[in-house]
């Protein structure tokens, strides 16, 4: 008996509705309202585990990228709404980054990952490499004169 009391005190719920005068059909309207709201499945968005991801049901695809690229996917794949996980491969030196996500809305998956290539590729092109700017930080250096020191001991600046 008590076994049971404890399982009835386990899903009770707390619902309030805001009105003048309560009456009954307000309240089944309240009641079947969040029974309908409440037998919607609620899934996690954006980043999240394998585990959840694959309990979503849909068909899981998978793309590498390296580990420095990391957030600038997140960036992108948050514009989208995309549903992601992210694992780590040490299999490689230096090692991968796998991103398994849910393959519901090809289209603006396919958007997202086109944004993603091309935003990388515009940084690797643009971007010279660092013993080139090392050499241009070199020369600038040499060229600037150290300021001169005109001051001596005792006398004041006018």
């Amino acid at each position: 008996m008590s076994m049971e009391h404890e399982q009835i005190n386990d899903k009770s719920v707390a619902l309030s509705v805001k009105g003048v005068k309560l009456t009954g059909q307000m309240l089944a309207k309240a009641m079947q309202a969040f029974l309908k709201k409440a037998r919607e499945p609620t899934y996690k968005r954006g980043k999240q585990s394998l585990k959840s991801l694959t309990k979503q049901g849909a068909s899981i695809a998978d793309i590498e990228i390296s580990g420095d690229n990391i957030g600038s996917f997140k960036r992108t794949a948050r514009k989208y709404n995309l549903d992601f996980a992210l694992k780590r491969d040490d299999s490689e030196k230096p090692p991968k980054w796998i991103v398994l996500f849910k393959a519901k809305d090809g289209k603006s998956m396919e958007s997202a990952f086109k944004e993603y290539s091309s935003r990388n590729e515009l940084k690797r092109k643009n971007k010279p490499s660092m013993l080139k700017r090392l050499e241009k930080f070199k020369k600038l250096a040499k060229s600037v004169a150290p300021p001169a020191k005109n001051r001596s001991r005792g006398e004041r600046e006018k």
